[in-house]
């Protein structure tokens, strides 16, 4: 049996160091140490990859303080449209879904896409109307109202301005990932987010995209982006680490830091990814000012982190 491995992320880009105070900063690290428990159980009872991977995303997607799921932002129209992707390293199987609204976990819906659908990505209108046929667990646009973001939206609206920040003085790009390697050595990865505050006309980032945001194979790697999600599907970023190890032998920390460090800051490409390998080694980095992350090795020790 391999030892098995996950990370987590909660977005990338924090608040600054003197704004984080200790309360808020408790409550980020518990909400990451939940999801890299739901996540580790897995895991640690035989489970896939993947269904660790939904798990511990579903743990994020339910807490408020980060943007997907239940705290997603709000888009141009005053309402919650939600990305998510996951990918399966045994086999390549891969789901998505794209502007769906009123779903609680996107990131399980994305699972049934890519279990009983026979596609990859789905979007919008056409994704709730499979979600209502597949019984997925819907929720009223009150579950996802928080007055934070409302307040945030509220600021841009009627205008042009749309940002990937929780607010003018917090630099955070909200979007919630995971990765995992399990006993039987296979690899996965998922994303959630929901996007750009005021977005317009259904704007789709990276998290959705297999091979820009989400990536998994297991001759390699699971990887999981959180950033400028324009910049990162022109980079092909999760891909991008998962070929640098395969064509040029690279270690997965090579991989990632030519990607995150040297290919998307040309691009405006200000974020951060976590990646697992198929020997178990982790690396979460970013190129900002820090990223909500968490891990557990195959030490069984559990670290959360949010600065460098």
């Amino acid at each position: 049996m391999t030892k098995t491995a996950l990370a987590v992320h909660g977005g990338a880009g924090t608040i600054a160091p003197e704004l984080m105070t200790p309360a808020r900063e408790k409550a980020y690290r518990e909400a990451l140490d939940l999801a890299l428990r739901r996540g580790h159980a897995v895991l640690q009872q035989g489970g896939p990859a993947l269904d660790a991977v939904e798990a511990a995303i579903r743990a994020l997607e339910d807490s408020p303080l980060f943007n997907a799921g239940k705290g997603s932002v709000f888009n141009a129209d005053g309402q919650h449209e939600m990305d998510a992707s996951l990918m399966n390293g045994s086999d390549l199987r891969a789901g998505a879904v794209a502007s769906v609204q009123n779903v609680k976990n996107p990131i399980t819906l994305a699972r049934i896409v890519m279990d009983r659908s026979g596609h990859v990505l789905i979007s919008g209108a056409g994704a709730f109307e499979f979600a209502h046929k597949q019984k997925a667990v819907l929720e009223d646009d009150l579950y996802f109202f928080d007055d934070f973001r409302y307040q945030q939206w509220k600021e841009m609206a009627g205008t042009d301005r749309v940002q990937l920040d929780h607010s003018d003085k917090e630099k955070k790009f909200g979007t919630v990932g995971a990765v995992a390697l399990d006993g039987n050595g296979h690899l996965a990865a998922g994303t959630s987010t929901g996007g750009m505050t005021n977005k317009k006309w259904q704007r789709i980032g990276d998290s959705p995209i297999i091979g820009a945001g989400t990536y998994a194979n297991d001759a390699t790697c699971a990887v999981s982006c959180t950033g400028h999600g324009e910049s990162f599907i022109r980079a092909v970023a999760a891909h991008d680490v998962h070929a640098l190890m395969s064509y040029k032998g690279l270690s997965l920390q090579e991989a990632v830091r030519i990607v995150v460090h040297e290919k998307l800051p040309p691009l405006d490409g200000d974020g951060g990814l976590i990646a697992i390998d198929r020997n178990g080694n982790i690396v979460l980095d970013f190129n900002c000012s820090g990223m909500y992350r968490g891990h557990v090795g195959p030490d069984g020790e559990f670290h959360t982190a949010i600065f460098r």
